[in-house]
């Protein structure tokens, strides 16, 4: 197993529809989390990594008052914005900055406080993540290009709106469980198709909701991690990938091609095969979103993350749980912190830290963070030492 770096702490605001805080004080409530469980942890900390989609952010460049927020000014400060991978994009560059050598413990603060803006400020700067020339002035929104591999999926594989809903059913019966979720509401089936339509075939429940909220992890380096932290959880593998931010140039509907391309370049650096994972969160933004994951890390076969879905196999005590927090449906979808959030979701497994969702005997475990519909994908898998 691959021991070289690790995350030994981590620390996340509730998500809310309105936090009424400003930005240096959600990433500093996160970071006092984070924090606390070892006083060392600020005195060691030599360099922030920040992460948040600017187009969100009324502060330009909000690193430094990220910074001067968490009392960490005059340490090196990186500003991440890869869309809704941020956070994913976050751990991979600390990582990397720690395997270099040219730092040894890393706080990754990743954050969004998207109540700034109305509903439909925040449609036009999602759709603004495609082509700006050839594809978002013509209204192809988020929810209409995750309506296009919807259709698509529905064509070649038989899968209905009833299959979709039911991604949401699951991840709202765990959201009710998770205290840091904006959405603690458990949904039926017909409560989801009877929702209002946004584009066919999706409708409202099929779609995460904006959110305000920070999440914090602090990265060190094998040696440092062994001293800060009695039970650090391991980066195993960090696959990254893109395609193209024009759809019309995309060679399938039915997968995500970086997020499978990502995978295999993780499950490589990991030693590992999509088996030997026990837990997963996947980028769940569009119901139908969390059905493609399955079947591009290899959960499933292609046209076959349905019959998973609705054997069990992907609910807690499954052959893979997946979203045992929520998801992004239930928790909220505050873009710069969410990989983060899906990365604390994962350690807490594995430190089995995560009661009634606790998966048993989880040693491995997957995030799957997409930036707009696949143009950016990380895969990070993460490991746990003992049995």
């Amino acid at each position: 197993m691959n021991k070289e770096v690790a995350i030994v702490a981590a620390g996340q605001t509730p998500f809310t529809r309105r936090s009424g805080a400003t930005i240096g004080e959600l990433c500093f409530s996160a970071y006092r989390e984070a924090v606390q469980v070892n006083p060392l942890l600020p005195s060691v900390i030599d360099a922030l990594v920040v992460c948040s989609a600017s187009e969100y952010d009324r502060q330009r460049s909000p690193a430094g008052v990220v910074a001067e927020n968490l009392g960490l000014s005059g340490k090196p400060t990186f500003n991440i914005d890869s869309l809704c991978a941020s956070g994913s994009a976050g751990l991979r560059t600390a990582y990397a900055l720690i395997r270099s050598g040219m730092h040894e413990v890393v706080a990754v603060v990743g954050f969004q406080k998207m109540s700034e803006l109305s509903s439909a400020e925040v449609a036009e700067r999602m759709g603004r993540s495609g082509d700006v020339m050839w594809e978002s002035p013509f209204g192809l929104t988020q929810p209409a290009g995750f309506a296009l591999f919807a259709q698509a999926h529905m064509t070649a594989y038989g899968t209905t709106e009833s299959d979709l809903a039911q991604v949401r059913v699951k991840n709202s019966g765990y959201a009710e469980l998770n205290e840091k979720a904006a959405y603690r509401k458990r949904f039926t089936e017909e409560e989801i198709l009877a929702s209002v339509p946004v584009v066919t075939p999706l409708k409202m429940l099929d779609c995460c909701a904006n959110a305000d909220g920070a999440v914090v992890l602090i990265v060190a380096g094998h040696d440092a991690a062994r001293r800060l932290c009695d039970d650090p959880v391991w980066v195993l593998g960090v696959g990254a990938a893109s395609d193209s931010a024009t759809l019309s140039n995309r060679h399938t509907f039915t997968s995500m091609t970086s997020a499978r391309v990502a995978a295999q370049r993780a499950y490589e650096m990991a030693g590992i095969a999509a088996q030997d994972v026990d837990v997963a969160s996947v980028h769940d933004c569009f119901t139908i979103g969390e059905i493609i994951a399955y079947e591009d890390l290899g959960f499933a076969p292609p046209g076959g993350g349905v019959a998973l879905l609705r054997d069990g196999q992907t609910h807690l005590g499954g052959r893979i749980p997946v979203n045992l927090d929520g998801g992004l449906l239930g928790k909220g979808h505050p873009v710069g912190a969410t990989g983060l959030s899906q990365m604390r979701t994962i350690m807490r497994q594995l430190r089995r830290e995560c009661g009634a969702t606790q998966v048993e005997g989880a040693r491995i475990g997957l995030v799957h963070n997409l930036g707009g519909p696949g143009i950016y994908a990380f895969i990070t898998i993460l490991g746990r030492d003992g049995s």
